[in-house]
C-alpha cells in the first residue's frame, strides 16, 4: 500500500500509470474507516502531509476536518499533477491545499511552521525514515499532533492456501526491501519516533479480517488486493524476482479464493500518534 514515492530517487514498486493513481483513490475509501476511526485534528489549522501521492487522503482529510489547510509534499510529479486534478474536483476543498514537489528528508520550511502532520503509507518507501521523521517534527509547533500508518507485511494470511500467492508475496517484499524501502517498518513505529524526539508515542494494531461474517466485504478486498499485488508484477519479473507463471497461478488461486465459501483474508497494519514538545 503506498500513497507516495519519488519517480526520480526512490523506485516505486507500484508505478505510475492512471490505472494505479485509480487504485489508490480506491484504497484511500475502502481503508478510510479503519484508518480515520481515532485520528483526530480538532483544534488544528495548519497541517503537512508528507507524500501527498494522488491526493486521495488530503481528500478525505479536508472533507473530515473542515478548520484545515493542508500543505502536501510528495517528489514525484506525475502524482502531485493527479492530486491536482482530483483535489480541483472536490467542493469541499476550495483553496484549503497546497500542494509542492518536496524532498521529505530535506523539507523547504522553517521550523514550527505547522501545528499538526500526518503520514500514510510513505515510510515503506524511502531509504530513512528516521530522517524524514525529524524533518517533520522540526517543522512542527510544540504540541503539535502527528499520525503515521503503516504496513507491517509479515501479517498477511489468506485461506486456502495459495502457494503461488505466498512466492510471490514474498518476491514482492523482498523487491521493496532490496529497493531501499521497509515492508515491516509499521513494527518499528514506536522506536522511529521515539529516536526522533517524539512524546506520548502510541501505537495501535488495525486489521482488515474478512471471513463469513462479513462475506461481500471479504469478496471485494480479495479483488482489490488482486489489483494490488499485480501493479508490481512487471518489475517483479523484469527484477528476476519472479516468474508470469507463478503470477498467472496467483491469479488462478486468488478467484478460487475470492469464490469459496469459507475464505478467510487478515492483513495488519500499524497506526501510531505522538505530540511535539
Amino acid at each position: 500500500m503506498t500513497e507516495s514515492s519519488s519517480a526520480t530517487e526512490f523506485p516505486y514498486i507500484h508505478g505510475f500509470s492512471e490505472v494505479e493513481q485509480a487504485r489508490l483513490r480506491k484504497q484511500a475509501r475502502i481503508a478510510e474507516p479503519t484508518i480515520f476511526s481515532r485520528i483526530d485534528y480538532d483544534g488544528c489549522q495548519r497541517l503537512l502531509e508528507v507524500g501527498c501521492g494522488v491526493g486521495a487522503q488530503s481528500e478525505i482529510l479536508l472533507r473530515r476536518f473542515p478548520d484545515l489547510h493542508i500543505t502536501g509534499v510528495d517528489l514525484s510529479e506525475a502524482q502531485l499533477a493527479a492530486a491536482e486534478r482530483n483535489l480541483a474536483r472536490c467542493p469541499w476543498a476550495g483553496e484549503r491545499y497546497t500542494l509542492l514537489r518536496a524532498d521529505a528528508t530535506d523539507l523547504p520550511f522553517e521550523a514550527r511552521r505547522f501545528d499538526s502532520a500526518f503520514l500514510c503509507w510513505v515510510l515503506e518507501h524511502v531509504p530513512q525514515p528516521a530522517r524524514v521523521l525529524n524533518e517533520v517534527r522540526r517543522v512542527l509547533m510544540p504540541g503539535s499532533p502527528v499520525y503515521v500508518t503503516e504496513v507491517m507485511n509479515s501479517s498477511f494470511f489468506l485461506d486456502p492456501y495459495s502457494p503461488n500467492l505466498l512466492r510471490y508475496w514474498m518476491a514482492f517484499n523482498d523487491h521493496q526491501y532490496d529497493s531501499g524501502g521497509d515492508p515491516f517498518v509499521g513494527a518499528k513505529l514506536g522506536n522511529l519516533l521515539l529516536a526522533g524526539g517524539f512524546r506520548d508515542v502510541a501505537t495501535e494494531i488495525k486489521t482488515f479480517h474478512y471471513d463469513n461474517r462479513q462475506p461481500d466485504r471479504r469478496k471485494a478486498m480479495i479483488a482489490f488486493w488482486e489489483e494490488l499485488l499485480l501493479s508490481g508484477a512487471d518489475q517483479l519479473i523484469a527484477a528476476g524476482k519472479t516468474d508470469q507463471a507463478t503470477v498467472d497461478g496467483m491469479r488462478t488461486e486468488l478467484h478460487q479464493v475470492q469464490n469459496d465459501p469459507n475464505a478467510v483474508f487478515f492483513f495488519a497494519f500499524v497506526q501510531a500518534s505522538a505530540r511535539v514538545y
